[in-house]
């Protein structure tokens, strides 16, 4: 299960796809963007800037005069780019970048080179995706298709105050249409070449009565076949029967569909009741079914230190969209749990959820309260030796269920004096159950149950977490054009975990336990304060600056193993904590056709949540590393020219520099102390990556545009 040199291209894969797409041909009725963030500030002008408007803190006002650095991108642009996956999202934000893996947590999402990893189902993400106001921090939430959206809000640097729970590098902001004033239909296809992807959307809005209206819509997807190419060689996968020391060969063929052959379903509805001026309630319930040929179908061996791959020296390790994975034996298939009765591999991600706000507006007090309920369940089966050989792990399998539920509610006032302010309570209660399978030492044992026969081992794991939070802030005008803002969340957190394998093949309980708990209890409390302050000298410039904290609960890894060294410490980990400063100047120049806006930022990450595999205990341990740091600057730009009406140029330029200020980590495998590997990590051979780069952070990232 080395998965260090088949790193995913799937970023590069999202971009590919998605630079190649057809534009969407769409037909409509009443065109209106009436659920846009994005407005005209003045309706009489041609040409010039579009003001946006950002809820960056849980209030409605202009990307230019809110002090936080936030990226965001209109319906307009969403429906542009056909940006209805966090990788397409991430595509148009630099500093964003996604790896898709096959197991874990599904995902490692990346800000400003913090992230956090993949193996660990348990790790919640430094980067937090927020839903209509809902808290998401499930690395799986990639497997979300989004879909007839208002509005995306990239916040940038640690995000403590309004979203949920705590985000230590930043958030995803997304909200989704709503219904709108007039009858209005939207119907568009589109292909994508490279991908072989049809794609179809609709969407009926429009009102019920007086009070009510409702919104429906729905997209369905099927790539027939891929960008990446399975070049796999059939190859025979023998296991020795511990009952009666037999060996039996088993003819695993190659699997000749190119992946990752994904097939998506999902669809909203929208309803929402507006008795008044003051009342608003929305009730949104959304679905989405996601299939892929394989788990693993971006798992690329690129990077051999002799050019093949050490498990087979038949796989050219190159930098080419190629994959090389096999079938699981007919004679085996079906036989494990979650697997294909055929032999077939695949991913198999179902969700849904209910939402509903309830928003009451006062002459000076607006009063919300949002609740939900989601669940989402993955399931996979894989040739985990990723590389058509026959001399390591073969067919593995697992299926993760989660669950949450949570409650929001705040008040927030307005009045025309100097001093505003704002309160909120939050509470979650979730609940994870994994089950993994794995064939793993060429075993078998044909005295046991069919579906433990061909096992190496049976994994089962459990988290309950419950969440308890308090936040507030103060805004206080001390001029006119100076605001100061100050704020503080306190979150208390519990988690009861267990981990355990039930069975594990007699000639591998050396390196697993069976029937050995490893349980974790754990709770978290912490205080995190942040303060702002801003000064617009004119109604064009906007400057202002920050000191931020955050804060991530520790938690429990599910997805380890219970290996003969294993301790409660290799699988609960401390919470992630950072602090630090941002500011930055936002100005609209020459008559509002040009945007400009830099801002700068360092910030400081302790006990930086980090998972690994140690391949001499065969386990994926979470551990903190001592510290990182990150520290840059951002240029943003958007230039509309009022003589060429509809004509926009835009851009951005950034300079991040991440670095681990102190972790001793394990060696990568194969590494010498010569390249080194040359000190002492928790009783093993380890390598110092002080001063080192973080995982995914580039030091120069840019784009640019003209539409």
């Amino acid at each position: 299960m080395n998965k260090g040199m088949t790193i995913g291209l799937a970023f590069r894969a999202a971009l590919l796809s998605s630079a190649l797409a057809l534009p969407m041909l769409s037909v409509g009725a009443h065109a209106q963007d009436t659920a846009a963030p994005a407005q005209a500030s003045d309706s009489s002008e041609q040409g010039g800037l579009v003001d946006i408007v950002v809820t960056a803190r849980r209030r409605e006002e202009s990307l230019q005069d809110v002090p936080v650095s936030v990226t965001a991108l209109s319906a307009e642009q969403i429906q542009k780019y056909d940006m209805t996956s966090l990788e397409k999202i991430s595509t148009q934000t630099p500093q964003f970048t996604i790896g898709r893996a096959s197991n874990g947590s599904g995902a490692q999402l990346t800000l400003r080179g913090i992230g956090s990893s993949s193996t660990s189902i348990g790790i919640e993400q430094s980067v937090a995706v927020v839903l209509d106001g809902v808290y998401y921090g499930q690395g799986r939430v990639i497997n979300e298709g989004f879909l007839d959206l208002a509005g995306v809000e990239m916040l940038k640097g640690p995000q403590a105050l309004f979203f949920g729970k705590n985000a230590t590098a930043g958030v995803i902001s997304i909200r989704t249409a709503d219904p709108s004033d007039k009858p209005e239909f939207m119907g568009r296809v589109g292909y994508e070449f490279k991908a072989k992807n049809l794609v179809g959307e609709a969407m009926a809005s429009g009102p019920l009565s007086d009070t009510l209206g409702i919104r429906i819509a729905v997209r369905a997807s099927n790539m027939f076949g891929g960008y990446f190419n399975n070049r796999g060689i059939d190859k025979t996968y023998p296991t020795f029967d511990v009952a009666t020391g037999t060996l039996t060969p088993h003819f695993a063929p190659a699997s000749t569909s190119d992946a990752p052959g994904e097939k998506e379903m999902l669809g909203r509805v929208t309803l929402q009741w507006q008795p008044d001026d003051r009342l608003k309630v929305t009730l949104k319930a959304n679905a989405s079914a996601n299939d892929t040929d394989n788990n693993s179908w971006n798992y690329v061996p690129f990077a051999c230190a002799n050019g093949t791959y050490a498990l087979n020296s038949a796989i050219k390790c190159e930098r080419k969209f190629n994959i090389y994975q096999n079938r699981v034996p007919a004679d085996i298939a079906g036989s494990q749990p979650f697997s294909k009765d055929d032999g077939g591999l695949y991913n198999r991600y179902r969700s849904w959820a209910v939402t509903g706000t309830a928003e009451y507006t006062l002459d000076d007090l607006t009063l919300t309260w949002i609740n939900n309920y989601n669940q989402n369940v993955n399931r996979w089966s894989c040739d985990c030796t990723f590389v058509s050989s026959d001399l390591a792990a073969a067919p593995s399998s697992e299926r993760s269920k989660y669950n949450a539920f949570s409650s929001e509610f705040r008040a927030q006032t307005n009045y025309d004096g100097p001093v505003n302010l704002l309160a909120g309570v939050y509470y979650q209660s979730t609940k994870r159950n994994h089950t993994q399978t794995g064939a793993f030492g060429n075993v078998e044992d044909s005295s046991q149950a069919p579906e433990l026969r061909y096992l190496g081992y049976l994994k089962r794991s459990e988290t309950e977490g419950e969440t308890i939070s308090d936040y507030g802030q103060v805004t206080y005008k001390v001029v006119p054009s100076v605001e100061m803002a100050a704020g503080v969340r306190y979150t208390h957190e519990t988690k009861d975990s267990y981990l355990v394998q039930p069975y594990v093949n007699a000639l591998l309980q050396g390196i697993f336990l069976q029937g050995v708990t490893i349980p974790g209890n754990q709770t978290f409390n912490n205080w995190s304060p942040e303060a702002t302050i801003t000064w617009k000298p004119s109604s064009a410039v906007t400057v202002y600056g920050a000191y931020k904290t955050a804060y991530k609960s520790g938690g429990f890894s599910n997805s380890g193993f219970v290996s003969a060294t294993t301790v409660a410490s290799d699988v609960a980990f401390n919470p992630e904590r950072a602090r630090g400063f941002e500011g930055g100047i936002k100005t609209t120049l020459f008559d509002r056709q040009l945007r400009l806006n830099i801002g700068a930022y360092s910030y400081k990450y302790l006990d930086l949540q980090v998972d690994y595999f140690n391949s001499a205990t065969f386990a994926f341990i979470t551990t903190n590393a001592g510290s990182a740091k990150t520290k840059g600057v951002e240029l943003e730009f958007e230039y509309a020219p009022r003589a060429i009406e509809g004509f926009d140029l835009h851009g951005s330029l950034n300079y991040n520099r991440a670095r681990y200020g102190s972790y001793i980590a394990p060696c990568y495998g194969g590494q010498s102390i010569a390249a080194g590997c040359d000190t002492t990590f928790q009783g093993a051979l380890g390598q110092d990556l002080s001063g080192k780069a973080t995982a995914v952070a580039p030091k120069w990232t840019g784009s640019i545009g003209a539409s």
